[in-house]
C-alpha cells in the first residue's frame, strides 16, 4: 500500500515538474520511480521522452530499447523507438521499430507516416507508397502523408498522380497544394 501511494506521489510529482519546465528534477524522481517499482513503462517512457528533450537523444534510444523489451506488443514505444531512430539517421533501426508498431497497431497512422518517410530517406520510393497510401487512408485530412506521396509520385516520375493529390489537397489545404505547385511546377490550372 505504501508503495503504490509513493509511486503516485511521484508521478505526480513528475507531471508537475514537467509542466513546469523542471526537466532534471523529473528527471530524478523518473529515477527515484524505476527504483521504487522497477521498469514501469510510464517511468521508461518518461525517461525516454526527458532525455530527448535534454539533448540526450542516444540515452534516450537505449531507454526505448529496453522499453519496447519490457512491453513488445506495445506499439507506442516501437513508434517512438522507430522515431527517434530516424532521426538520428539509423534507418534500418527504424524501419523494424515502424514496420512492428504497425503490425501491432495497423491503424496507427503515425507509424505507416514514419516508415514512409523512412523509406523516403533510403530512396525506396516503390515502397514508401503503399505506407504513406494506408496513412492518408487512416488520416484523409491531415496534409502531410499527401504531400509526401505527391514528392514520391514526382520522384518515381509520375507527374499525373502528382497532379491529382495537387487537386485533391486544393480542396481543403489550398496552401499545401500551392507549396507543391511552387516545389513542383506541377499541377499548375485549377480545375
Amino acid at each position: 500500500m505504501m508503495k503504490s501511494l509513493n509511486s503516485w506521489y511521484l508521478r505526480l510529482q513528475i507531471r508537475a515538474l514537467l509542466v513546469f519546465g523542471r526537466r532534471a528534477q523529473a528527471l530524478e524522481r523518473v529515477e527515484a520511480l524505476i527504483r521504487d517499482v522497477g521498469e514501469d513503462l510510464y517511468a521508461l517512457a518518461t525517461k525516454a521522452h526527458v532525455l530527448a528533450e535534454t539533448g540526450d537523444k542516444p540515452g534516450a534510444l537505449q531507454v526505448l530499447q529496453r522499453l519496447v523489451e519490457v512491453a513488445p506488443e506495445q506499439a507506442a514505444g516501437w513508434f517512438n523507438l522507430g522515431y527517434l531512430s530516424e532521426e538520428l539517421g539509423l534507418l534500418d533501426r527504424a524501419e523494424a521499430a515502424f514496420r512492428r508498431a504497425t503490425e501491432i497497431e495497423p491503424k496507427m497512422d503515425r507509424a505507416w507516416y514514419g516508415l514512409g518517410l523512412c523509406l523516403i530517406r533510403q530512396n525506396r520510393f516503390d515502397e514508401a507508397v503503399p505506407a504513406l497510401r494506408k496513412n492518408t487512408e487512416l488520416q484523409p485530412m491531415s496534409p502531410y502523408g499527401w504531400y509526401q506521396l505527391a514528392r514520391v509520385h514526382v520522384d518515381r516520375q509520375e507527374p499525373e498522380e502528382a497532379v491529382k493529390i495537387i487537386h485533391h489537397l486544393r480542396r481543403f489545404e489550398p496552401k499545401v497544394a500551392a507549396q507543391l505547385v511552387r516545389e513542383t511546377g506541377l499541377g499548375q490550372a485549377q480545375s
